[in-house]
């Protein structure tokens, strides 16, 4: 339980790893008894980070789960782990095997985040592409954003595009509800496609990996030209599926059931 040192830190870390390790949001009644936590203070140190965003309170339910700023904080973990070394030899061998240029990006609140790019040793149509290491881009618009939103809870949706989507092009869900009709059509098919949401003229085909819990954790991507891919789409998707069921078993991850067959 709590620190000796600073109580209220050690009852504010107990909180939020109590909710990590639940599978949904948790009743605050049955979240204030497994603490063992007095109410009063209990609910105080709820509505403080309910308020810094790390937590997300569901009032119809009476219920709590983790919010937009905890999942920043796992985001940040996630950039200065080795994730990019366990992923980089996978994206090498994708570039390679479908000859288009292989990314391995992850959620950074509603955008996904560039972390490797990998381009094959002989590229039949060179392209120049804007996703480069570092760069942004709304994950709603991009092959791997939506296969990692995909497997996200309709709260953590709402938490994450609560406004209007941003668009690039003529192309993309404008709506949470367009959003979330393209993410059901995704994760029944197991893999996500962008067609031109980025850069016109460019498709991508995007899979997730997923950690110990079961989350979406990083996400790979080949994008090439939609109008002369070196590789059918359908072998691109069977390999960087394969990429991510690699990284999910390097991670010590563990997938939905049946997910990766």
């Amino acid at each position: 339980m709590g620190s000796s040192t600073s109580p209220a830190v050690g009852k504010a870390l107990d909180v939020l790893l109590h909710l990590a390790g639940r599978s949904g949001p948790v009743p605050g009644a049955a979240l204030i008894r497994e603490l063992g936590m007095p109410r009063s203070s209990a609910y105080h140190l709820l509505a403080v980070l309910t308020e810094r965003g790390f937590v997300l309170h569901y009032p119809e339910q009476r219920a709590y789960g983790l919010g937009v700023a905890a999942f920043e904080i796992g985001s940040a973990y996630l950039r200065h782990a080795p994730l990019e070394h366990l992923g980089r030899p996978l994206a090498r061998r994708l570039a390679a095997r479908t000859g288009e240029t292989a990314h391995l990006g992850i959620l950074h609140g509603p955008d996904s985040l560039y972390l490797v790019k990998e381009r094959p040793p002989r590229q039949a149509f060179p392209v120049s592409l804007v996703t480069d290491v570092g760069v942004r881009l709304p994950a709603s618009l991009t092959a791997n954003g939506r296969s990692m939103l995909a497997h996200l809870a309709p709260a953590q949706l709402r938490a994450l595009f609560a406004a209007p989507l941003v668009t690039r092009t003529e192309s993309g869900p404008t709506s949470l509800p367009e959003l979330r009709e393209l993410l059901a059509a995704e994760h029944a098919r197991g893999w996500a496609r962008e067609d031109g949401m980025i850069t016109a003229g460019m498709r991508s085909v995007g899979a997730c990996a997923f950690d110990h819990h079961g989350a979406p954790v990083a996400a790979f991507s080949v994008t090439g030209r939609g109008d002369r891919a070196a590789t059918g789409e359908e072998e691109i998707a069977a390999a960087t599926r394969s990429a991510a069921r690699a990284l999910t078993r390097r991670l010590s991850g563990t997938a939905p059931a049946g997910w990766f067959g």
